[in-house]
């Protein structure tokens, strides 16, 4: 008898379901003949009834609905003999089942409905042996009262082993999930059978193209939890490196999806890749995130793509989603910042002629009108001057350079050099700040 449970002739036991009705000793010597019959009319009418239940070719989980149903059945008959005989076994046995249930990737509601079924048949032939007189119809009552508190014992044991073995399924299938991100971002990378079978595992279907986002570290304060995001989005933002991978990320208003999603954060989207190849987008997405850590690109189009003034970005960097497509000349151009710096030096030699301020100033109007096709009111507008300042500037910037100006190769090689000048001083200006 459970702890704390007590029994005397007439009286109730109480339960986790509720209080069983006192019954008369003889109830259960009139239902054990009938146990046999009764058990196989369930099986029958859940295997009919219940399409999940359905499977006459698999004999394992045939023997697994018989014996749970032979074993409901007799504890059932135990229970009306004796309230407080232990029900241990037969709870024990149908968490088992809940368990299976969660494992095979089903909801609880067939199991659920073939309890209900087997209680239906279960009172239809109380009710039968009623009325042929081996029950007395005053004991119909509280016997159906402890068929239904005894389904809400199995019930509940089957719920607790579905949740326990949910949580666990879960636990494991983010945890694949986890190594299956590690997997496929690793470079080099490995084999895709490797990566499939993996995939396999954990239930998540192979993209063709995919898109890496470098998160920020979260451990800073300024980060919120991470939202809901695409349930085929791969997440891990206990990495070293926090990331998430998306798959087909040029599908309509993906990337609009990942940035509602990541509301709150600081990443940058990298480039969509072939699935072998997001180890590159990766590396990309980080080096975007390290350019807006030192505010040399911004959300949208930045310093070397846009027209900002002087393409600065804010000081302390970029915050939300930053789109590395918008921002792949920026990316080369800070590749190989030795060789930035060398062109730089090599294609702006004439501004050494000038002081540092006058160096910035000369360098900021030149960009500005190689950005504008040489158009001096609008690169006025870009640099917030007036246009006779800049047409002034333009002068000094003439004596400078010459006839190159006038030479398309040579535009480009300035415009390329100025770029890369602007990096350099993004990131100068970045380490200085704390």
């Amino acid at each position: 008898m459970p702890p704390g449970s007590t029994v005397s002739p007439g009286s109730t036991v109480s339960s986790a379901a509720g209080v069983w009705p006192a019954l008369p000793p003889g109830v259960a010597d009139v239902l054990r003949p009938e146990l046999g019959r009764a058990a196989e009319e369930v099986i029958d009418a859940i295997q009919r009834e219940v399409p999940e239940y359905a499977r006459p070719d698999d004999e394992t989980y045939t023997s697994t609905v018989r014996r749970a149903v032979h074993q409901a059945t007799a504890q059932f008959v135990l229970q009306i003999a004796d309230p407080g005989t232990s029900r241990e076994a037969t709870t024990d046995l149908f968490r088992d089942i809940g368990r299976i249930e969660a494992a095979e990737g089903r909801s609880l509601e067939p199991l659920q409905s073939a309890l209900r079924l087997g209680a239906r048949v279960t009172w239809r032939m109380l009710c039968e042996q009623a009325v042929r007189g081996s029950l007395s119809i005053d004991v119909i009552r509280p016997v159906g009262e402890a068929l239904f508190l005894y389904l809400d014992e199995l019930a509940a044991a089957c719920s607790e082993g579905f949740t326990q073995a949910s949580a666990e399924v879960a636990g494991e299938l983010e945890r694949r999930r986890r190594r299956l991100l590690d997997l496929i971002v690793t470079d080099p990378p490995v084999s895709r059978e490797a990566v499939a079978d993996l995939a396999r595992a954990a239930g998540w279907a192979l993209p063709r193209r995919v898109a890496v986002v470098a998160l920020e570290d979260r451990s800073q304060d300024h980060f919120g939890p991470l939202p809901a995001l695409p349930p085929d989005v791969l997440v891990d933002v206990a990495r070293l490196d926090p990331c998430l991978l998306v798959p087909d990320p040029d599908g309509p208003g993906r990337a609009e999806v990942i940035e509602r999603g990541l509301r709150g954060w600081t990443g940058a989207l990298g480039p969509a890749v072939p699935l072998a190849r997001a180890a590159s987008s990766l590396r990309w997405a980080r080096q975007t995130l390290a350019l807006a850590r030192r505010g040399a690109v911004a959300a949208g189009r930045g310093m070397a793509d846009g027209r900002a003034v002087a393409g600065r970005a804010p000081a302390g960097g970029s915050r939300g989603l930053i789109r590395c497509e918008e921002h792949l000349a920026t990316l080369l151009l800070s590749a190989d910042e030795e060789l930035g710096r060398v062109l730089s030096a090599v294609q702006l030699a004439p501004l050494a002629r000038l002081r540092p301020v006058q160096q910035d100033m000369v360098a900021d109007t030149l960009l500005a009108w190689l950005q504008n096709a040489g158009n001096a009111r609008l690169a006025a507008g870009q640099l917030h001057v007036h246009p006779q300042t800049v047409r002034y500037r333009l002068r000094q910037i003439q004596e400078l350079f010459g006839p190159v100006l006038a030479e398309p190769g040579a535009r480009f090689e300035l415009e390329v050099a100025l770029r890369a000048r602007e990096l350099l001083r993004a990131g100068a200006a970045g380490r200085r700040r704390p």
